[in-house]
């Protein structure tokens, strides 16, 4: 089904495998730069810190939020140094909400290795996320600019705020898609928003198109965080070295789950109150939420909402002249997207 969305909109391009090659091709020596800094910031005479924060790095994705703050700082015809260090405290930001997030979701696996807070406990996970948030801040403040200052810590504060939403919507089966759609704008857009809109910034470009790099972020992040709530209830996921079923045992109120309330009858609803509300989850209950999930089209459902938002987001690139940055930035979304499928 995925296939046929991606091939309508990309055409030939879309039958070859979406990957990140071509931007990790495009970033090589500005990432090895970032790699090699964010392992330089991490130290501490404190050794459990290095030691964290060094296993949940590792742990990590493909740099996917600070690839943007390079890949855009080069689109929009920056030519210094500062948008390395710069990408680094967008990673940390991003670390250090992981490690925080699985304390709060008491999650034992991330990309199929044991968490920080399994390995260290709650309390050690939660102080090296605070290290890392500050690391960030340090990494701002040197770069001296108020108005990266002001993108990035109005992006933490609002990815807090995200946080905090989820956790007052978790287990509750009378949420909406808007609240779903707030939560997931604040916890995973807006650090693709902001790590985007950097690039405008440091290229001295105008507003609109700071305006624009700032939408692409966000409409990615959202389609982004779209697959991985569909990609929980799917094979898929053992694919990606993950489990499938995580947000079902936790509880959490995902748009699969919202759709799928929804459009079911009273016996449907009171099965998924046992099962998320009272987290009363008995042996085949993860199946039969699937099952239930397949029959409504949910998942094929949050994977065409994901679709708008990758549209949505190709389309603010339009402001800029084509380039490998900008098929880069193409590419990424095609990639997001590809995932569910």
């Amino acid at each position: 089904m995925g296939v046929a969305l991606v091939a309508s909109a990309r055409g030939e391009d879309a039958k070859r495998p979406a990957t990140l090659d071509h931007l990790t091709a495009l970033l090589k020596t500005d990432l090895d730069r970032v790699n090699a800094l964010i392992l330089q910031r991490m130290q501490s005479p404190v050794a459990l810190i290095p030691q964290l924060a060094g296993h949940i790095i590792a742990a990590g994705g493909k740099r996917l939020r600070p690839m943007l703050t390079l890949t855009t700082s080069r689109l929009c015809g920056y030519r210094g140094e500062r948008h390395l260090a710069l990408a680094a405290a967008v990673e940390f930001i991003h670390t250090a909400t992981l490690l925080h997030d699985d304390v709060v979701d008491d999650s034992d696996l991330r990309r199929g290795l044991a968490t920080a807070n399994a390995v260290w406990g709650n309390k050690a996970s939660v102080l090296v996320g605070d290290f890392l948030f500050s690391r960030a801040f340090q990494l701002m403040v040197e770069d001296g600019s108020l108005k990266v200052l002001e993108i990035l810590s109005e992006a933490s504060a609002i990815i807090a705020e995200g946080e905090v939403l989820q956790l007052v919507t978790s287990n509750d089966t009378e949420t909406e898609e808007d609240a779903y759609l707030a939560v997931i704008q604040a916890k995973t857009a807006q650090l693709f928003a902001a790590a985007s809109r950097i690039g405008a910034v440091l290229g001295d470009r105008p507003e609109a198109e700071e305006e624009a790099l700032a939408a692409y972020g966000r409409n990615l992040g959202i389609a982004f965080q779209l697959v991985d709530d569909m990609l929980d209830y799917s094979a898929h996921q053992a694919e990606l070295g993950k489990t499938v079923g995580d947000d079902f045992r936790e509880g959490k109120i995902t748009l699969p789950v919202v759709l799928a309330l929804r459009q079911g009858g009273e016996a449907e609803r009171a099965f998924w109150r046992r099962t998320l509300e009272d987290l009363d989850q008995r042996e085949g209950d993860l199946a039969h939420a699937i099952e239930l999930m397949t029959r409504h089209g949910t998942l094929r459902a949050t994977l065409e909402r994901a679709h708008h938002y990758g549209e949505t987001a190709r389309r603010s690139l339009a402001l800029f002249r084509d380039s490998p940055e900008r098929r880069a930035l193409d590419e990424v979304i095609d990639f997001c997207l590809a995932r569910g499928y």
